[in-house]
């Protein structure tokens, strides 16, 4: 008989590499597993100088047997794959599992000195669109017609739940930090333990990714204290008597306010027991931003506060901060031939290779605000591979950014917002993990409900298509080291993209101005195996606000619809507390080595395994009863173990008590109805005793 290919096993964390994270110039110890008594060798082999090393054998259990070798890391990379012998017969084994495709992308990976913040390795994270959560301080709402945004007055909007507009940057509910301070008490009820806000420094949109002040908190996020006085509103024609609070974005009273408030907030989470990431936009600013004044906002030149910004004068102190197309004296004032982010007037792109006073002071924003007196426990990056204007310059400049965030704060984590490969940027100099699109949110979104992930494009084939859903994801988590992925803000939903629960309709479609249909045809079961992947797979499950109590939407801006407060679906947020409990609770769900155990036409079945527990999560999408052979003993469960059910959902809704049952021959038959999940959990103590 050939070898065993389904007991063949490793993975870079826990029991099989041991540390998870290593010190250049130290010993580590690598493990592989094989059938009990089935091959005749296991060897390490290491591509990059083509070394062969015999690996020992170290210990076996019922099923298998477990290998094991000591070697070093050096101060350089360590690439390393298995190959496993029987006869004639030779198998190789990477991160893709058995393969034949022995790239040294798809090789196991050590980068020494890479240690990413074990606190954020599998931690719930929440992330806030603030603007649309809880309006708790009234007096600091944007007032209709304060300033002029894209050639409009400011909205402010009355009615709390009234409808999304296509054209909604302008438009303001009010949702402050106040608000967010209110609601801690339902934050750390749901079971959050980490924040993400989107931009939250001082900005003219509601967004708020085109900064306008990098140093301060916005205050109709923040906290008004003081009037602002009259002004010519931007873009009018003549004086006219504007809001008096026109201006009180930028009033000192009113930025040192705000500040404060935040810097009390951030302490109050971590009196809870809850971490707080904020948004970094340094790729480009907003033309509001007194280095571009595009919009005079600034009171500029000569007896005014401020230099003149780089749109209004060829002598500006900041105009090598952007790319101008036009680039002679003869063009000012008034240059718009700046560099623009995607062609959007309100979004210049900065310069930094021809300006190293920015690069200075953007690195210096990354120190300002996860040190003292804000203590902020990391950065959240956009677009964080377009920044400058070559690729080495922008490995350069993330270098300089994280070895000044982890000087000032070795805690801080830094993830990026990335589409495609980030391995260039993952090896231990720059970010610690990603925003995973591509290895979670695009897979899940295809598997569950055939939709892509703004539901632009229905691919209705990869609906329920295991096979391709374990494929993709070998492949893209194999662009990330194993100490990264445990990191990665895994979402089903966020501020750019269509909510899962519309995506759930299966339907291709945008936001329309007379007609809501967002939630129309959607199927809550189907969110429920959604929400039970995202917090059962490896990585730190990412809720985007609302998305526990069904709140539906086309892509952005129909995502960024307020919190329903008192008409939430409390069965899917009672749904989400047990997903919650169960995976801060359970060793296995937070931070358990993944395993993929069978993948078929309408399902997937993996396991996440600790030295002490399994558990086995299982996922039906068919819309018929069947019954799941599941080969438990892939995950070292014997027929001696006991499996608990946590948790099933299916069509008809979802059952948290819990049953037990036993393996037989190392199967389980597991019963499925119409769009079923199952969590088993399985303490490993009797492990010791069946070897």
């Amino acid at each position: 008989m050939g070898i065993n290919r389904d007991a063949l096993y490793s993975i870079g964390k826990g029991f099989y590499r041991d540390p998870e994270e290593s010190p250049s110039f130290s010993k580590l110890t690598l493990r592989f597993r094989t059938a009990r008594e089935d091959v005749e060798s296991v060897s390490l082999i290491l591509p990059e100088d083509g070394r062969e090393l015999s690996m020992r054998w170290h210990s076996n259990d019922f099923y298998f047997d477990y290998y094991e070798i000591e070697t070093e890391v050096e101060d350089k990379p360590l690439f390393y794959y298995f190959k496993i012998r029987k006869g004639e017969e030779c198998l190789h084994y990477n991160r893709l599992g058995v393969t034949e495709d022995l790239r040294e992308q798809y090789a196991f990976s050590v980068f020494p000195d890479f240690f990413v913040p074990s606190w954020v390795k599998g931690a719930v994270m929440y992330q806030i669109f603030v603007d649309r959560f809880y309006n708790a301080d009234g007096k600091n709402n944007v007032e209709d017609r304060e300033y002029i945004y894209l050639g409009r007055p400011v909205s402010a909007v009355q009615d709390w739940n009234a409808k999304i507009e296509p054209f909604d940057v302008h438009r303001f509910y009010g949702g402050d930090l106040e608000g967010v301070w209110k609601k801690l008490d339902y934050l750390c009820y749901l079971g959050v333990e980490v924040l993400y806000f989107n931009p939250l420094f001082v900005s003219p949109s509601n967004h708020k990714y085109d900064t306008q002040d990098y140093d301060h908190i916005d205050p109709h996020l923040g906290r008004l204290v003081e009037d602002g006085g009259e002004v010519l509103l931007p873009g009018e024609t003549e004086n006219r008597k504007a809001s008096k609070y026109s201006i009180r974005s930028t009033e000192k009273a009113n930025l040192e306010a705000s500040d404060a408030l935040f810097r009390d907030f951030v302490a109050a989470c971590h009196a809870r027991g809850m971490r707080v990431i904020i948004d970094g936009v340094f790729n480009h600013c907003g033309s509001f931003h007194r280095y571009m004044n595009a919009s005079f906002f600034y009171k500029t030149g000569e007896g005014n506060p401020y230099p003149f910004g780089a749109f209004e004068s060829y002598q500006s102190p900041y105009r090598e901060y952007f790319e101008f197309a036009k680039k002679t004296e003869a063009d000012w004032p008034y240059n718009d031939s700046y560099e623009k982010w995607w062609g959007n007037d309100t979004l210049p792109k900065l310069n930094y290779e021809n300006a190293e006073a920015l690069e200075e002071e953007i690195i210096n924003v990354a120190r300002k605000w996860i040190s003292a007196p804000y203590f902020c426990d990391g950065w959240r990056l956009d677009v964080a591979a377009d920044l400058g204007h070559s690729e080495a310059y922008n490995h350069s400049f993330w270098k300089k950014f994280r070895k000044a965030v982890k000087e000032a704060n070795p805690e801080a984590v830094i993830l990026a917002e990335h589409y495609g490969n980030p391995a260039a940027w993952l090896k231990g100099e720059e970010w610690d993990s990603i925003m995973n699109y591509d290895a979670f949110m695009e897979p899940v979104s295809w598997f569950l409900t055939g939709m892509e992930k703004h539901s632009d494009r229905a691919m209705p084939e990869t609906y329920g298509d295991g096979v391709l859903f374990f494929n993709t994801m070998r492949y893209n988590m194999a662009n990330i080291p194993e100490n990264a992925l445990d990191a990665c803000m895994n979402q089903l939903s966020n501020h750019d993209h269509s909510r899962f629960m519309t995506r759930t309709n299966r339907r291709v479609g945008r936001i329309k101005a007379d007609i809501d249909d967002a939630a129309v045809g959607i199927d809550p079961a189907l969110f429920r195996l959604a929400a039970m992947l995202l917090l059962t797979w490896p990585g730190a499950p990412t809720l985007f606000y609302g998305d526990e109590v069904g709140v539906c939407g086309w892509t952005e801006p129909d995502c960024r619809r307020p919190f329903p407060w008192g008409e939430e679906d409390m069965e899917l947020l009672d749904y989400h507390r047990y997903l919650l409990f169960h995976h801060k609770k359970l060793p296995a769900l937070r931070n358990g080595a993944l395993m993929l155990l069978e993948a078929g036409p309408n399902y997937a079945v993996y396991a996440r395994i600790t030295e002490r527990q399994v558990a086995i999560i299982v996922l039906y999408t068919g819309e018929t009863e069947c019954t799941l052979p599941i080969p438990v003993w892939k995950a070292g469960v014997s027929d001696k173990m006991q499996m608990r059910r946590i948790l099933k959902t299916d069509y008809r809704g979802y059952n948290a008590g819990q049953t037990c049952r036993f393996s037989k021959n190392g199967m389980i038959d597991c019963r499925m109805w119409a769009k079923t999940g199952k969590i088993y959990i399985v303490d490993l103590e009797e492990i010791e005793k069946s070897k």
